[in-house]
This record gives C-alpha cells, sequence and structure tokens, in this order.
C-alpha cells in the first residue's frame, strides 16, 4: 500500500502529517526548525528558531525585528528554513520569500506567550553586544517593574514573519544512504512534484 509520501500532491497535507508524528515522537521542541537568511552581500547565518504557526499561506515563527535576522531580511526577503527530526529519521526543506505578520496576528501571538517571556522582549536588544549578564537581568527587572500589575504590551520592534514556500522537499532516511526524496515546487496555483536522487 502507497504511503502518503509517494501519493500526496499538497505539500501541506503531508507536512501536517509528519509535523502530527514529530509532535508525538520527538522529546524536545519539535517545532523547532533551522532558519537560513543572508544579508546585503550574501553572507549567510542560520539559527534555531520556533515554528509558531503554518498553513496553506506558509510558515510563521517570531523575533525582535531589530536584530540580525530581521536586518537580513530587511534587505533580503527570502529565507530557507530546514525541520529534522531525528527520531522519525525525516528531514523538510523550505524555501521562499518572507514577508512580516500583520500586527492583529503578533499581538494575539504574543498575549499567548508567558509573562517572563512577554517581559524578556522588552528587556533585550537581541543580537547586540551584552557588556555583562547583569546588565540584562537588570534590564529585565526594569521591565518587570514597568508593567507591575498590568498585561504586557507588545513591544513595537517584535513581530512575526511569513516565509511563504516556492520550494519544499520532502527526506527519508534509508539504509546504506538509499535515501527518498520528494520535491514540490510552486507551479501558478500549484504544485509540481518530482523525485530527487539521495
Amino acid at each position: 500500500m502507497a504511503s502518503p509520501f509517494e501519493t500526496l500532491t499538497d505539500p501541506f497535507a503531508l507536512f501536517d502529517i509528519w509535523y502530527q508524528e514529530a509532535r508525538a515522537s520527538e522529546i524536545n521542541d519539535s517545532n523547532a526548525m533551522a532558519l537560513a537568511t543572508a544579508d546585503a552581500a550574501g553572507r549567510p547565518a542560520v539559527r534555531m528558531v520556533l515554528l509558531k504557526g503554518h498553513g496553506p499561506d506558509g510558515f510563521v515563527f517570531y523575533t525582535n525585528r531589530e536584530g540580525r535576522k530581521a536586518g537580513d531580511l530587511a534587505v533580503n526577503a527570502q529565507a530557507a528554513l530546514l525541520f529534522h527530526w531525528k527520531s522519525l529519521r525525516r528531514q523538510i526543506r523550505i524555501e521562499g520569500p518572507v514577508s512580516m505578520v500583520d500586527d492583529a496576528q503578533s499581538d494575539a501571538y504574543f498575549a499567548s506567550r508567558s509573562r517572563d517571556s512577554q517581559l524578556g522582549a522588552w528587556a533585550s536588544d537581541q543580537s547586540r553586544p551584552l557588556p555583562d549578564r547583569a546588565t540584562f537581568e537588570a534590564r529585565y527587572e526594569d521591565a518587570r517593574a514597568r508593567f507591575d500589575g498590568q498585561d504586557v504590551p507588545r513591544p513595537p520592534h517584535w513581530g512575526g514573519y511569513l516565509v511563504t514556500p516556492l520550494r519544499i522537499e520532502f527526506w527519508l532516511d534509508r539504509a546504506h544512504r538509499l535515501h527518498e526524496r520528494r520535491l514540490f515546487e510552486r507551479d501558478g496555483d500549484g504544485w509540481r512534484t518530482s523525485l530527487l536522487y539521495p
């Protein structure tokens, strides 16, 4: 009997199946993904972020919009994502343009975060030099005092990004490096699919 990997023609449907299986099998951060960006000179950078939403429009993550990744995206609004689920011996690669999530969606997600995480967003000048840990901890305490007894609003420099995929590749580990790879490429309103050599 053929598997969804072989038969599905909608990459988001296949992603949903694999992601739910990863949520059940991965011990830590099944929503972790590597995010690769490049600056105006083409110098690449990669870091781990957390997937916070996905659907037919793409894949959403949130961050400080004054940090390095945001600076890269401001001058080169393209990114690549990589999910690697070792327990399942699978990975998914995603590439495409990036746009900002609207304020209402960013506000809603920020409100769902723990209070400590909300305060940390106010305290951190992400990616900028930090003279010592005590400075950051003092800024955190200042933010805690500032918002004592009230909801913590989303900082104006913090919000979401949407990666709209043009390419999605599903990779299955096989013995002796005889892996299986299936590529989906955007084709108008649909997808064209093909297999790749391992």
